[in-house]
């Protein structure tokens, strides 16, 4: 299934699952981690939109748990250098044909957080992002612990939620951690962008 959403300038066009709920009921599917990738999520909307009203040439990105791939793609339209990942194969699937479609290059990679090997080596990066995925306990701890391993000193973390319960634990822990956490809104009263930036 097809579909598109604005940008600042231009805007993304992109493939998605046809029916997403059915992939709930799939053999395969681990009922740990359900398939929340195949859906077209407003947080995930809203940092695309955000991000692409910066110049992002030449800044080293990474996405965490990237779904589609739509704030990916924003930040490589705009000049980012850019690496999706996803604890799915078939997000980072959809994410690569997705940048194909928009003509840019992003890379993809299969990793969890709770085993980031594959990301280590290659820290740290300036720009790191994620949407909403502050939705579980396991989640706000992995991410808390891995994201001063993934950012440059100098970097910034610019997270989507919207409002879930747990984002406000998040946040409180977060700012034990980085000289400034701030809270942004976007087009949307119930989502919001969390940046975090000076480790």
């Amino acid at each position: 299934m097809a579909g598109s959403i604005e940008l600042h300038r231009g805007s993304i066009r992109f493939v998605h699952p046809r029916d997403p709920a059915a992939l709930l009921y799939e053999e395969d599917v681990d009922e740990s981690y359900p398939p929340y990738w195949a859906e077209l999520w407003p947080s995930g909307i809203e940092l695309a939109y955000a991000l692409s009203a910066h110049d992002w040439q030449g800044v080293s990105t990474l996405e965490l748990g990237c779904g589609l791939g739509l704030p990916s793609i924003a930040a490589a339209l705009s000049g980012a250098r850019v690496l999706a990942t996803d604890r799915s194969e078939d997000a980072t699937v959809f994410a690569a044909v997705n940048a194909e479609q928009n003509g840019v290059d992003v890379e993809t990679c299969v990793c969890s957080w709770d085993d980031p090997t594959p990301l280590l080596p290659r820290a740290p990066w300036s720009l790191v992002l994620a949407s909403d995925v502050l939705y579980g306990q396991r989640n706000v701890d992995e991410l808390l612990d891995l994201l001063p391993r993934l950012v440059a000193p100098d970097g910034q973390v610019w997270i989507a939620d919207p409002d879930r319960p747990l984002a406000g634990d998040f946040l409180t822990a977060a700012r034990r951690r980085w000289r400034v956490v701030e809270t942004l809104p976007t087009r949307l009263p119930h989502v919001w962008i969390h940046r975090l930036t000076g480790l």
